[in-house]
């Protein structure tokens, strides 16, 4: 046995009996996406997985024309109509995010049958999921996405909840968000209290929508992670027991290996439009935020709003840019694991598809947003670059 695979194994399972569940415990990454399915179905995009599929396509076109076209276009009409800049820089930023949303939603929408290929897939890596090691491995993954949930969590409620009290505590009678009502709903009590309802039932949807679009990449980027990793120590222990084949242990990791590839492949077709568009309303919309707190808003609700909403933008990548670096990485580490395996007492065709795999674990497989940027840390920080530049133009504009 290999010092690398000593390393390796101490690596990820420092005190088993502390670490390792029973070994009858459930192991079923499906069940990660349960909340991702209740907002499908409660944002109508669940077509397949309803009974009453006529009267859920009405219920889906009613609610999807109120919510995703009609609360972008309401806000989109007012754009730098508004009394003030205060008004203009809350209106242009919520007005973004919701644009962007609705677009996200809608790609996601099409492409939601790749869900059930990467279900298909992950029940297949699963059923590979034996040894103590890789146990230990899937336990700390179900940590890993509940900080990924608590990441979330932590975004959209505090700026819920101040939006909430900025519209509350306004002085004068307004709409949570400036935005345009085909009636006049500033002299009429009812009209007002309409105007409000819509707004706060569409934010409300736009909300839970972007869950989902923001949330499901990062957890299906570090499900992958993990799996490599998994991968990874199974390659190790190939040919170390002289009871299994050796060149079966192979070829049922390269196997893994492939479906990996596959898994990564589609969920990559899956978020590369929608993290494009992520990327660009992020820069934007920070910039114009902390643009609006520095300089036009003087409210101190709507300056909290803003603040936490300009910190939650970016944190709304961060995840799905942190797991595609690890899946990166992870990737390119599996050469590493092939020769820490018990290789040189092989036989000639073991080590033949031993060196193929190799060939094309050096290969790089990194995410692509768009064909175009990479789904990495680095993007991330080149998000907020871009973010300032857009800031210091703002600034020789003003001046």
């Amino acid at each position: 046995m290999s010092c690398n695979h000593i390393k390796s194994n101490h690596l990820y399972l420092k005190n088993p009996s502390q670490n390792i569940e029973p070994f009858t415990m459930l192991i079923s990454s499906l069940s990660f996406f349960k909340s991702h399915w209740a907002v499908w179905k409660l944002v109508g995009l669940a077509f397949r997985q309803t009974k009453r599929t006529k009267l859920y396509i009405v219920y889906s076109l009613m609610l999807n024309l109120l919510v995703s076209i009609g609360f972008p276009l309401h806000l989109g009409l007012s754009i730098f109509r508004n009394q003030n800049l205060s008004d203009d820089i809350l209106n242009l930023t919520t007005f973004a995010t919701c644009l962007a949303c609705s677009l996200k939603t809608a790609i996601y929408a099409y492409n939601l049958d790749k869900v059930r290929q990467m279900e298909q897939l992950l029940s297949q890596l699963d059923l590979r999921i034996k040894s103590a090691a890789e146990k230990s491995i899937y336990i700390k993954l179900k940590t890993q996405l509940r900080n990924i949930l608590y990441v979330f969590i932590g975004i959209y409620l505090p700026a819920g909840v101040f939006a909430d009290l900025a519209f509350i505590f306004k002085s004068e009678r307004s709409l949570m968000y400036p935005g345009w009502f085909p009636f006049d709903w500033l002299n009429s009590t009812r009209n007002f209290y309409i105007a409000s309802a819509f707004q706060i039932t569409g934010v409300s949807f736009q909300l839970t929508q972007n869950y989902a679009n923001d949330c499901f990449p990062a957890v299906m980027l570090c499900l992958i992670s993990a799996h490599i990793k998994m991968l990874y120590v199974r390659f190790e222990q190939v040919g170390v027991d002289d009871a299994e084949n050796a060149e079966d242990q192979l070829e049922a990791c390269i196997t893994d290996h492939k479906r990996l590839l596959e898994l990564f492949r589609t969920i990559e077709s899956f978020m590369s439009l929608p993290m494009l568009i992520q990327f660009a309303v992020t820069g934007l919309n920070i910039c114009t935020s902390i643009a609006g707190l520095l300089f036009f808003v003087t409210e101190p609700m709507t300056l909290t709003y803003l603040i936490f909403y300009s910190l939650g933008v970016p944190l709304q990548i961060f995840p799905t840019c942190y797991y595609g670096t690890d899946i990166e990485l992870w990737f390119g580490k599996l050469h590493y694991a092939a020769f820490s395996c018990n290789w040189l007492a092989q036989s000639r065709s073991f080590k033949k598809k031993l060196m193929l795999f190799v060939e094309r674990s050096l290969k790089r497989t990194a995410p692509l947003a768009g064909g175009m940027l990479t789904i990495h840390v680095s993007t991330f920080f080149s998000t907020l670059k871009f973010a300032y530049s857009l800031f210091t133009i703002l600034i020789r504009m003003r001046n």
